[in-house]
């Protein structure tokens, strides 16, 4: 038995329930409550994942340690942290795309990915993702071709996924910052590519 909590309104309705009557007291504010959560959704953990997936653009035996044993690899960056101690990381190529989710809850790798967005949580992709990864992924805005592999990884309390994406085409010459601004949350989960410098994602 894992950790999951496969309710739809457990734990999560609970907190709601419990910020809402922090907020009517006057005991929390509101906005920096979302500043928080703003940071570990958009700054702090996704810009940790990032930096991992430049740095094994860059050094390629960098990359081969984070494809043998992604906790040692993140620690070699000073990466890690709770939901972080069992980390694997999932190399996309042009012939494989890697798709992350959890089918029965959120797990999710919080040290390089931050916190989970919504629809990661929802019953809709967590049910879709495995049953239909193509269309999915095309609603996402990624379209494969038929002779692509799409492999779908299971999260647990026991194992947590990041996708390697493909290094985009002309980066040649970018430094590791660089290579790393261009990297997104969505390209770790699997359901966006990284967009060539100057190009839409």
């Amino acid at each position: 038995m894992s950790g999951h909590d496969t309710s739809e309104h457990g734990p999560a309705a609970r907190v709601k329930a419990l910020e809402q009557l922090l907020v009517e007291k006057g005991l929390v504010d509101p906005a920096r409550l979302d500043a928080i959560v703003d940071s570990y959704e958009n700054k702090v953990g996704p810009r940790n994942g990032a930096r991992v997936v430049a740095r094994a653009w860059a050094d390629a035996g960098f990359r081969k340690r984070l494809l043998m044993d992604a906790v040692a690899a993140c620690a070699e960056l000073g990466i890690a942290g709770p939901e972080g101690g069992h980390l694997v990381a999932i190399e996309n190529t042009t012939r494989i795309h890697n798709l992350v989710v959890c089918t029965l809850c959120s797990c999710y790798p919080w040290p390089v990915l931050g916190l989970p967005p919504a629809w990661y949580k929802s019953f809709a992709y967590r049910s879709r993702a495995v049953s239909d990864p193509r269309g999915v992924l095309r609603e996402f805005g990624v379209e494969l071709a038929d002779d692509v592999e799409i492999r779908v990884w299971d999260s647990s309390a026991e194992q947590r996924y990041i996708v390697l994406p493909e290094r985009p085409a002309g980066t040649a010459k970018m430094s590791e910052e660089q290579l790393a601004e261009l990297v997104t949350r969505d390209s770790m989960i699997g359901v966006a590519r990284v967009a060539a410098p100057g190009k839409s994602r």
